[in-house]
Formats: C-alpha cells, structure tokens, sequence
C-alpha cells in the first residue's frame, strides 16, 4: 500500500460489538473490566487481548502505534508524553542487557546531548561522541568503545547533515548493537530508517506527523526483537501519551503525506530563492546539490523530497542583526518549534541549542549568524517575499 492510503486508513474502524466507528474514538477509562474474572486474568497474561489499565495500554493510542508503525514500516510502536521521553525509552531499552556505552553523532539537537550528558551519564552510562559522517571514525569509534547502543539523527539538527545510515545499519548489525535513529526532520515521507537496517525509530509526534502545532507528543517504533522490553519498560515509568493527544496525532497523522509533499516542494523553492540573496551567505538545505552528503542523500531519501527544512547564515551576522531580522518577518513564526502548517523560524543559539557553551556551539558549526527554518504549506512566493524583506530590514 501506498504511504498516503497507510496514513489514511491504519490503526482505523476496529470492530466494537455489531458496529464500526468511522474513526477511532477518544477514549479515557483508565481502568476496563470484563463480564468475569478469568477473561480480566487472562487478560494480564496477555493470553487475551483488550486493555485493563490504562498505563498498559489505551484503544486509542493502539490504534495511533497501528497508524505509526506501518508509516514506518515497523512491527510496532509505542506513542509517548514527548519527544524526549519516546528518545530516553528507546535509548533504555537498547541498553538492557548490554554494556551501558551510547556511541552518539555530535551533530544532535540540544536537549538530546543534555539527556545524555546531564541524565544518562550521572546514571552511569558513558556517553562517546563521535563524528557520524564518517564511517572509519564510526567504524573505530565501535571497535574501540565497544557501545551498548548508538545514536544518530536522520537529517542532523540544525545544519542538515545526512550520515551514511544504510552503512553505519551494517556496522551495527555486524556487532549485534542496537541502533536508535531520531528522524524527525526526515518524516516517513523522505526516509524509513527501518528499512536500512535501524532498530529503533524516534518521532517528535509535535512535528510533522501532527503537524498543527496542538500536541505535545513523541514515539517509538522499533522491529519485533525490542518490541516487548519497550512495552514493559513503558508499563513501568508511564511515559504514555494520553487518549486526546493521541486522537489528535492520528487525525493529523492522516494528511501528513500531502502536507509533507508541499513542504518539501516549498522548501526546494525557498532555498534557491535565499542562496541568491545578498545578505544570505550560505543555505544549508539537503535539495542543494552540492551539499556535502548530496551522494548519500541520493542513495537514502525517497526521489524528489528533501525535508522541509532549510538553516541559512546572514552574512556577517550578529545576534543583533539575527534580532533584526526575526522582528521584522511578518508571516512567517517565530516559535520554538517545526512541522507545522506554518512556516516558522527559531534561533539555535537562543533556542534548541541554547544550553551548549559557545565553544561547543563553534565546534558544531552553530555561529551567531545561523537561523533555522521550518517551511509550512503556504504559497512559497509568500513565504519568500516575507524573508526576504525581512533580510532587507
């Protein structure tokens, strides 16, 4: 089946009894119970199937993992109260039974190198940081360390570096270590990390796959051999998403592909209108075709999409001149987000990147002149016209 007709029609018109809903119901009973005992232990047992506290499961976030694991191709999915939690589970998880040593990208969004450095290795997990675009250097950063688990953006946050996936999936398969994959910027839509050989997928369900800017939520999908230390993991911590916010998810969820289309071909616009602006000097966008993974990106994403995110630096910027140009955009938000309808803008240095020193900040490539956008489904000439005058403030 097609990814638009997955998301349409996955998870969706369980049977209840001798009707069907058209969509699935919000449902907020925490406890269930059954016409006797036996059927509730068995239940338990997981001998029968059906829910029995809501900590374990929900209907409606059963139907929402149904929708997210066969976007992703996956055996199943676990829907999350964040982003980061659905990270710090899959993360968890990989770990179980293993030496607790996290090979990690350095290139990552701000809050997940604060959940290793500042929770996960107080807890007695060693983080190694490593630098994913090359395979040798992963490759010994592996026989080295001998990790646990490793680590690593789809489309890196917020310079758009794509690492060689497909390449790292075999170094980790050949090692028998789990590899967790955050693809948020990506979506399903550019790329299925499963499908290369990953483990575990990571989505800030807030982003694309809800995509309106109202849920605060994250997942996990992962392939079988995880799927039931994941399960029992949540039942115990309670990182769950609850039934509106999942509700919400699925019905976004549903349109995703076609918002994601047009985000992808607004921000293949957008970039090539900023790269000839004077005041831009240089775009960050994985379209480029001379971005520096432009062979990978080739090899990894669906045909024709990029992402819809594009990170430029104003030429010879400073945080005030970033300042100046934020205030003076008229449409486009200035919020600390992405994935929404709209397009939005967001400083790293102020924002997603905000709790890194300068120093580390300078040694990711993150300056004062970097400005990140995330391209909604406007009319791209609007979306262009609005920067532009900004840039010309």
């Amino acid at each position: 089946m097609n990814l638009f007709t997955k998301a349409v029609h996955s998870g969706d018109r369980k049977r209840t009894g001798s009707w069907v809903p058209v969509t699935t119901p919000i449902h907020t009973a925490v406890s269930y119970f059954y016409d006797d005992v036996e059927t509730l232990d068995k239940v338990f047992a997981h001998e029968v199937h059906g829910p029995s506290y809501a900590r374990y499961d929900n209907p409606t976030n059963q139907a929402l993992e149904t929708q997210l694991a066969t976007l992703e191709n996956g055996f199943g999915a676990l829907a999350c109260s964040s982003g980061m939690a659905a990270l710090h589970l899959a993360l968890t998880t990989a770990l179980m039974d293993r030496r607790r040593v996290i090979l990690a990208a350095t290139a990552l969004y701000g809050a997940t190198i604060n959940l290793l450095t500042k929770v996960l290795e107080p807890e007695g997990v060693e983080i190694v940081f490593a630098d994913f675009s090359d395979l040798a250097a992963v490759e010994e950063a592996i026989a080295e360390n001998k990790p646990g688990a490793l680590l690593m953006e789809t489309i890196s946050n917020p310079l758009l570096r794509v690492a060689p996936l497909d390449e790292i999936a075999k170094l980790t398969r050949a090692a028998d270590i789990p590899l967790v994959i955050d693809s948020t910027f990506a979506s399903p839509m550019v790329m299925r990390p499963l499908e290369f050989g990953a483990n575990f997928v990571v989505h800030s369900l807030t982003k694309y796959l809800s995509g309106h800017g109202d849920v605060l939520g994250g997942a996990v999908i992962c392939e079988e051999r995880y799927y039931d230390a994941l399960l029992r993991l949540s039942r115990t911590v309670g990182f769950l998403l609850g039934p509106f916010e999942a509700y919400l998810s699925m019905r976004g969820a549903k349109t995703f592909p076609l918002r994601m289309e047009r985000q992808c071909q607004n921000a293949t616009v957008v970039a090539a209108g900023l790269a000839k602006h004077p005041r831009v000097s240089k775009v960050h966008f994985t379209g480029d075709p001379a971005h520096p993974d432009a062979a990978i990106i080739q090899r990894l994403f669906t045909p024709g999409l990029y992402g819809a995110m594009i990170s430029i630096e104003i030429k010879d910027g400073s945080k005030e001149d970033v300042f100046r140009f934020i205030n003076a955009l008229k449409m486009v938000v200035p919020a600390t987000s992405l994935g929404d309808v709209h397009t939005m803008v967001l400083y790293p240095v102020i924002a997603s990147h905000r709790d890194l020193s300068p120093k580390h900040r300078a040694r990711l490539g993150i300056h004062d002149n970097l400005v990140r956008l995330s391209i909604g489904i406007e009319s791209p000439e609007d979306i262009l016209a609005d920067l532009e005058n900004a840039l010309n403030a």
